[in-house]
């Protein structure tokens, strides 16, 4: 699967399987392109990703048509613009609460009046090689625009967010939410019925839902709220277990 069809498989409910990229090198891009995994996403809001970092980790997913999205620091018109400009199948947008903001980030994230400028130069856009109306038609079937629900006012709009022209998926941030509930875990009652809330809600407007888990197996009882799009941890963690687990055999043949 590749940047092309990205868009449709998350949007059919396909299974997919990411990860956050919190190491601004694109070695890592590089190494993760030639896993089974679906997708990558540059964690631009807790992660060190300057301008320069984001759009040389960019290049290389480009060149190895592995699907990359970039989790924005904010969801303002200027990162939007630069994280796709530069080559991201899509954005992650934090914090959006309201429909208001839904439709900000929808239409810096889109061609058209008062959206997303539009340059033929870009990466993106192929360096001048490409026709407008191609590029027109390649950000309608390519760009995904994706609202991070992570406060309870954003599950509250949850319908009037999903139903927005322009967002493609709504993502909800089990850490944060659960923080902005008053919990020191992500167990409570409230987070599980915000999945319920939000899942219908994005069902019923025909987009994608997707959250983070930090391991493979808690998928498999989040599945029943509808998600079929993860963000499994991130290469910080992964790394972390392959060191704890070789030293963990070592340490106990010894």
């Amino acid at each position: 699967m590749g940047f092309g069809d990205f868009r449709a498989r998350m949007l059919a409910g396909d299974n997919l399987a990411g990860t956050f990229l919190k190491t601004p090198a694109y070695e890592l891009i590089e190494i993760l392109a030639g896993t089974d995994l679906d997708f990558v996403c540059l964690d631009g809001e807790h992660s060190p990703f300057d301008r320069g970092r984001m759009d040389a980790c960019l290049a290389m997913a480009r060149a190895l048509d592995f699907p990359t999205l970039v989790r924005v620091g904010s969801g303002t018109a200027e990162n939007i613009l630069q994280a796709l400009d530069s080559g991201a199948v899509g954005v992650v947008c934090p914090h959006v609460d309201s429909a208001e903001k839904a439709q900000d980030i929808a239409r810096a994230g889109r061609f058209g009046h008062g959206g997303r400028g539009f340059a033929g130069s870009t990466r993106w856009a192929g360096y001048t090689r490409n026709a407008m109306s191609d590029l027109l038609q390649k950000s309608k079937n390519e760009t995904l625009i994706i609202a991070q629900i992570e406060e309870p006012e954003g599950v509250q709009a949850a319908a009037e967010i999903a139903g927005t022209d322009g967002i493609d998926g709504l993502f909800i941030g089990p850490a944060d939410l659960s923080v902005a509930y008053g919990k020191t875990d992500t167990n409570s009652a409230e987070l599980k019925e915000a999945y319920r809330k939000v899942g219908e809600a994005t069902k019923a407007a025909g987009k994608a839902y997707m959250t983070y888990t930090g391991t493979a197996d808690a998928t498999v009882s989040l599945r029943e709220y509808g998600f079929t799009t993860f963000f499994v941890g991130s290469e910080h963690g992964w790394v972390m277990q392959g060191a704890n687990a070789v030293a963990k055999s070592i340490h106990e043949a010894g």
